[in-house]
């Protein structure tokens, strides 16, 4: 079994902290300005309302109350032992890499999807009628992507660490990382277009996540 005996373990370490406080003032001044959402929400590239820097903001933009709750909690329950366990630049530097890895792995599937459903990445006003085409023009939000890289990073490092499931049910990290991967597999094939989910996206952070975690075990002696 995996063991992590930090000598000072922080409760709420400091890229956590501010990610924190970030995500929640996005989330408050999108409730202030609603339109601020969709300026700041990844649209697909060939989208009028596309801006490049909408791949990074759209990390820190949530679509409701319950959305940010659940990802922050992820993020501090995953991420306060992986950064204490990594130090803070290496941790930040984990964190946007398989955010904005998921972004492009969403953008990649949509484009497929697009070019599979049309045969073409610049649908007319009637295919943006289809329900396919329709969902890929809908912008994306969320840190969801990244918190799925931590879920990984979490559950091959410490793969043996029980978590508890509503507080009551024990289960191991690479048990329950390996089944939300297998559920977002699974939904992203069957899912509804119009379900409001980047399953891929999610897919996309955790294989990001997977693939630096491997390459950084490789140099145990090098941090960030």
């Amino acid at each position: 079994m995996t063991q992590f005996q930090p000598t000072r373990f922080n409760f709420l370490p400091p890229v956590i902290k501010n990610l924190l406080i970030l995500n929640g003032l996005v989330f408050l001044a999108t409730i202030t300005f609603p339109d601020l959402k969709y300026q700041l929400g990844l649209s697909f590239p060939t989208s009028p309302n596309f801006q490049p820097y909408q791949i990074v903001t759209h990390m820190f933009t949530h679509a409701d109350l319950g959305h940010i709750f659940f990802n922050m909690f992820s993020m501090w329950m995953f991420g306060s032992v992986l950064e204490n366990f990594w130090g803070p630049k290496r941790f930040l530097t984990f964190y946007l890499i398989t955010g904005l890895g998921a972004a492009f792995i969403h953008m990649g599937v949509n484009a497929y999807v697009l070019y599979d459903t049309i045969g073409t990445l610049h649908p007319t006003l009637q295919q943006l009628n289809i329900p396919k085409v329709n969902a890929v023009f809908v912008p994306a939000v969320g840190a969801s992507g990244a918190i799925y890289g931590l879920l990984a990073a979490y559950g091959l490092l410490f793969p043996n660490t029980m978590i508890y499931l509503y507080f009551l049910f024990p289960i191991k990290a690479k048990h329950f990382m390996l089944i939300l991967i297998g559920i977002q597999l699974y939904l992203g094939y069957v899912g509804s277009p119009n379900d409001g989910v980047a399953y891929f996206a999610h897919l996309g952070g955790a294989l990001f996540g997977f693939i630096l975690v491997k390459y950084w075990s490789k140099d145990r002696q090098h941090f960030y």
